[in-house]
């Protein structure tokens, strides 16, 4: 996914931060073993640390997506509350099941052995480190998507792109190709094919800039072209299904009808 800021950074940030965390509890496990008349080889320590990173930063770019997708700061609560407890049970099962998996593979290539489902023994335990580390994540990506950036240009009717930067390069993507723009927290995600492209502005924000190019509000949420609009079919509440002529459908909402009958 490209992004107009780009998460990389935060990547980078956690992975480092994470690895050397990782490290500093190597010597510390190896001291505490040590001070029991025990010995211990270095590498054991490293790999029960590293093997837990590894698949944390693997999983991390599905959990961005969730928060970005589901966004802890807007409404409805109960939803986004329930969401990310369920995100947060998947990642401890997958992250506590894996790391073990690892650890075998790891003490198998390199003589030794560790039963591969130990971790999960320990499912409370691991659990609550797990819960601890989830909420830190999605607190601390919160706050770098909030943090200000470059101010981005104004979308043009009549030049019929919108400017996306990556980095020190402008991306003008063509208003003809984007379907939708859907809200993703500070940032919008431009649906074009079947790879979206993340623009740091509001939903509210690209309403106004884009008031004349074709542009409707269907859904709080949810902006869509006119021209890609192949069928609306209503639904009994009120609201509507909007299915575009690629064949993708999106909900919309009686609350945004009017907009969307008006020639």
């Amino acid at each position: 996914m490209t992004s107009g800021r780009g998460d990389g950074p935060f990547v980078i940030a956690v992975a480092v931060s994470l690895f050397a965390f990782a490290l500093v509890n190597t010597f510390s496990v190896l001291d505490e073993v040590r001070g029991t008349g025990r010995r211990l080889a270095f590498w054991e320590p490293l790999v029960w640390e590293t093997s837990s990173i590894v698949v944390i930063m693997a999983m991390l770019p599905i959990i961005l997506r969730l928060v970005r997708r589901f966004w802890p700061l807007d409404p409805p609560w109960p939803r986004t509350v329930a969401i990310q407890a369920a995100g947060l049970l998947a990642f401890a099962v997958i992250h506590i099941t894996a790391m073990g998996v690892l650890r075998w593979a790891v003490y198998a290539v390199l003589g030794g052995y560790y039963a591969p489902f130990s971790p999960l023994g320990d499912f409370l335990y691991e659990f609550r480190k797990d819960a601890l580390g989830y909420a830190g994540f999605v607190f601390l990506y919160v706050l770098w998507r909030r943090q200000p950036s470059q101010p981005q240009a104004e979308p043009s009717a009549e030049r019929g792109a919108i400017e996306v930067r990556d980095g020190a390069v402008r991306h003008f993507v063509p208003l003809a190709e984007v379907a939708w723009i859907e809200a993703a927290g500070n940032y919008v995600e431009l649906h074009r094919g079947q790879t979206p492209i993340l623009h740091r502005a509001p939903l509210s924000q690209m309403e106004r800039q884009l008031q004349g190019a074709g542009f409707i509000r269907i859904h709080r949420s949810r902006l869509v072209r006119r021209d890609a609009i192949a069928q609306v079919e209503s639904k009994p509440s009120g609201d509507y299904l909007v299915r575009l002529t690629d064949g993708r459908e999106l909900a919309g909402s009686r609350r945004y009808r009017r907009p969307l009958l008006e020639p």
